[in-house]
């Protein structure tokens, strides 16, 4: 079999993980570099994307971009990115990770070293969770998203027809 090189391949991976789904809604609460508290249910009814991520990933840095598009496109209506910083970094680093990157999405703080009850299984970095409306998982991806195959998957959940290639 041919490898599959450059980002088309990412739309074809995060379709294939699809299968992931979790009957029951997932929640937890962590703390953002706001200083507030940030609940996963408090996002119920909007499809959320749901980025571990890294200051020291290259991977993790090249998706940023992208991410932030999304967000700002989606968060009013539909969708919301949220960032979870995966790292043990003090919040000031992570702070002025963000205003470097200029990361318009909410960003909370996990540190690896936290218990599984509290975080989602993370494989690799980056690692990107899409949550339904209803709280449930419904697709991971290991290595960066593109917009573009974001945008794909949420038309085709949302019975917008399948997905343009």
């Amino acid at each position: 079999m041919r490898r599959m090189r450059g980002r088309g391949w990412l739309a074809l991976v995060l379709a294939l993980f699809t299968g992931l789904a979790c009957a029951s809604p997932v929640d937890f609460t962590l703390p953002g570099i706001d200083g507030k508290a940030h609940r996963l249910s408090d996002y119920r009814g909007k499809w959320v994307v749901l980025n571990y991520w890294a200051t020291w990933c290259p991977p993790c840095r090249e998706e940023i971009p992208d991410l932030v598009m999304f967000h700002d496109e989606h968060k009013d209506r539909d969708a919301v990115v949220i960032g979870i910083n995966y790292e043990d970094a003090a919040p000031d680093q992570v702070r002025a990770f963000v205003e470097e990157y200029m990361i318009s999405y909410p960003v909370l703080l996990s540190p690896a070293m936290q218990p599984p009850s509290v975080r989602l299984p993370v494989g690799g970095l980056p690692t990107t969770y899409i949550i339904s409306p209803k709280g449930e998982i419904v697709a991971r991806q290991i290595g960066p998203v593109t917009r573009e195959a974001l945008e794909k998957f949420l038309a085709r959940k949302q019975g917008d027809g399948p997905a343009r290639r």
